[in-house]
């Protein structure tokens, strides 16, 4: 009789989004048999969304690459990995020493901030490459908070996080934690944290041109125009000064501009406020008064305040009611997180500096670097563009800017245009198709788990290290290894096996990610012995190590939110600027843009059971209604002779598709709305599922010329577009 099959359990966290919820991997003889909650993870208590079950499906895809591929005229052929990495390095330098640095740039998607091999060692791979012309997503996403963090605290990673289960007045703009499950606000069970707002009296107000998931349990919802945001927020700072309740507490002493940031308030009345973003006057004077008289308060935008025309703008004028209003820094307000590895303070040794701007511009539109990236709104008219320092080679790691940048149509073209290219990717998609080599990185479930970037915008402190679930392949790699191979053969034929970048190289590779962590985890202020954790049965202060994670496979609560300024200021940096002059002298622009509406403004929309385009190959995620549809007012659906079924035409400035539209009162009259990541229709890929799933692309709408002018940041929220019945449904 055979013995019965052995079954284990393990845990981890799932790393398809933000909320670093706890997951229980249940296995049977080295296979996965299913994911639940780990009810014993102490931040998450067994809460997931559909995307954790669903890294199962995610591991087990047919379609996730599993050896290097390399384009041999029309078709791909795998090859081993010491051929492939050579072969990456010597097309990476021969384009360099060719046609100089800048010629080839490197893209970085967002689900590198969910790795740890790719947070370790990518700002090393970037500095290598010695180029001008890196981009990421940061510039279609959060980069307006990274630049008024900045310019107002001294450090781009100075994130202050609404203290979520302390607060009782919850302001939101543009932002829908309920399908996000928070988003630089690392918080579990969205759902129960604002639920238990309400539960202890207090209010949670949503402002947004959608009635989102998150606005439909909110305890308000006012609809606002896109991109007037700013408009709103200017009007409740002249408010809190008029209404005499300014109270910046025991900052008082540690800000500057004070009277510059009133001053230039003073024309943004309640009245003026009204008539552009559609919020009456009388809502505007209450929300103000509401916001700086409640006793525990926070402020919190996203991406829809980010990625529109003055997303800069937004992000100070929110971090500038936090302070005014005595909500900054204090418990219920938003605070800074004491994370276990702090990327701050170690800045130097994961690459990540204070922060920078124009120190150069983009070579065709002379747009703004930040933090030693171009926006990426500009990387296709840097591929397309004839000239010196044009780009001829391009490295994408986790990243499909074909779906998720500007302008996908043009991009897709000038991905074709190149003379070399290396995708760090899983899968062959709209973007990668057109690389030369694809090296696939093993799946989350074989690699270990550390958050860096997620641990540091927690709404409490924690800790969890996560070893590899399950054994990787035999030879293949995670996304450390890759990038350390690359790096060391690149450094090798610049400079020969013993220059100084090529052992460095080889020591990281010794030291390896684990090794790295540890050191990050030991000189944190946590392995340092700070006050505020003990370990179990012990009064003394708990010291932070990777051996102290692995022997909490639940994971760490250190604690909550604590107060830390203006101490944790840098030194280059030692004071708080209300209004700092780039901002003051962008108000110009914002002014200019009072009563230029359009007909219809196209902003876009996410879903629970998505995050990225690859996610659109798991079947578990796709199950349901087609979530593909352009939601619009019934207004507008009237004027234009459509209904719900129908197919209608959705054009911009760069493009067009056509759409099934869906009809209802969610969307603000003058508003419609197309999720993100789809378009999985053109040829060349290999995605089963998504192409039966293809929908059409928000970005082949989205207009790479339509920007921040402060930030550079990608404006695809407020596009103009006209839409209309297609031809064949009106006759």
């Amino acid at each position: 009789m055979a013995p019965p099959p052995t079954r284990t359990t393990t845990f981890g966290t799932c790393p398809l989004c933000e909320a670093m919820c706890g997951i229980r991997i249940e296995l049977e003889e080295g296979r996965v048999q299913a994911i639940r909650g780990d009810d014993a993870d102490p931040f998450s208590q067994g809460h997931i969304c559909p995307k954790a079950p669903a890294l199962k499906e995610l591991h087990e895809d047919p379609d996730r690459l599993k050896h290097p591929l390399r384009r041999v005229g029309g078709r791909w052929e795998p090859l081993p990995w010491d051929d492939a990495l050579d072969l990456a390095a010597e097309g990476l330098h021969r384009v360099q020493r060719e046609h100089g640095r800048d010629a080839m740039g490197l893209y970085l998607g967002n689900p590198n901030a969910h790795n740890l091999g790719a947070m370790l060692f990518g700002p090393l791979m970037l500095r290598a490459l010695r180029s001008k012309n890196r981009f990421s997503a940061t510039s279609v996403d959060q980069l307006p908070h990274m630049f008024a963090s900045w310019q107002m605290f001294g450090h781009q990673l100075f994130f202050p996080v609404p203290d979520l289960d302390r607060t009782d007045y919850f302001l939101i703009l543009g932002a829908n934690p309920l399908a996000s499950n928070g988003s630089i606000m690392t918080a579990p069970d969205m759902r129960r944290r604002l639920r238990e707002i309400r539960e202890r009296d207090g209010q949670v107000v949503v402002v947004d041109p959608r009635r989102t998931e998150t606005a439909k349990v909110a305890s308000e919802h006012l609809f606002i125009r896109p991109a007037t945001d700013a408009f709103f927020l200017l009007a409740l700072v002249r408010e809190v000064f008029a209404q005499g309740l300014v109270d910046l507490g025991r900052l008082a002493d540690d800000c500057d501009r004070l009277d510059v940031l009133e001053a230039v308030a003073q024309p943004y009345t309640a009245r003026r406020a009204e008539r552009v973003t559609g919020i009456p006057a009388a809502t505007i004077k209450r929300v103000a008064r509401e916001l700086a008289m409640a006793e525990r308060a926070a402020v919190y935008g996203r991406v829809g305040a980010c990625t529109q025309a003055f997303g800069g703008l937004n992000a100070w004028l929110i971090h500038a009611l936090n302070l005014i209003t005595g909500h900054f820094d204090r418990p219920g307000g938003v605070m800074f997180t004491t994370p276990a590895v702090d990327v701050v303070s170690a800045a130097g040794g994961f690459g990540i500096g204070r922060g920078s701007f124009g120190r150069w511009k983009s070579r065709v539109r002379g747009l703004p670097e930040f933090g030693g990236e171009l926006p990426a709104s500009c990387m296709a008219e840097e591929m397309l563009e004839p000239g010196e320092g044009q780009i001829r080679g391009m490295i994408t790691m986790a990243g499909n800017p074909v779906l998720s940048v500007p302008n996908g149509a043009r991009l897709d073209e000038a991905f074709a245009s190149l003379d070399f290219m290396i995708s760090i990717d899983p899968y062959l998609n709209e973007t990668t198709r057109h690389a030369d080599l694809i090296l696939p990185p093993v799946s989350p479930l074989e690699r270990d788990h550390y958050d860096l970037v997620f641990h540091a915008v927690a709404v409490r402190n924690t800790a969890k290290f996560v070893p590899a679930p399950l054994p990787k392949p035999a030879g293949a790699k995670d996304d450390g290894e890759i990038l350390l191979g690359l790096l060391r053969r690149v450094e090798t034929l610049r400079g020969g096996p013993l220059s100084r970048r090529a052992l460095e190289a080889r020591a990281l590779e010794a030291l390896g990610q684990r090794g790295l962590l540890d050191l990050g985890l030991r000189t944190g202020p946590w392995g340092k012995g700070i006050a505020g954790w003990k370990p179990a049965g012990s009064g003394e202060k708990g010291k932070l190590s990777l051996k102290v994670l692995k022997a909490h496979p639940h994971g760490l609560d250190l604690g909550p939110l604590m107060p830390s300024m203006p101490e944790r200021l840098p030194a280059q940096h030692p004071r708080i600027d209300l209004a700092p002059q780039c901002f003051v002298d962008d108000l110009p622009r914002l002014d200019a843009s009072e009563g230029s509406e359009t007909s219809l403004r196209l902003i876009g929309r996410r879903h629970v059971r998505s995050n990225n385009s690859w996610m659109h190959n798991v079947p578990q995620l796709m199950k349901g209604r087609d979530r593909c549809t352009l939601m619009m007012h019934a207004a507008d659906a009237k004027k234009r002779g459509v209904k719900s079924g129908d197919v209608v035409v959705v054009r911009s400035r760069v493009g067009a598709v056509e759409v099934v539209v869906e009809v209802g009162d969610e969307m603000m009259e003058g508003v419609v709305s197309l999720p993100h990541g789809f378009g999985h229709h053109r040829a060349g890929t290999r995605m089963e599922v998504a192409e039966a799933h293809a929908g059409v692309s928000l970005n082949d709408l989205t207009d790479d010329g339509y920007v921040d002018e402060l930030t550079g940041t990608a404006a695809i929220n407020g596009v103009p577009v006209e839409v209309e019945a297609r031809a064949e449904a009106a006759e």
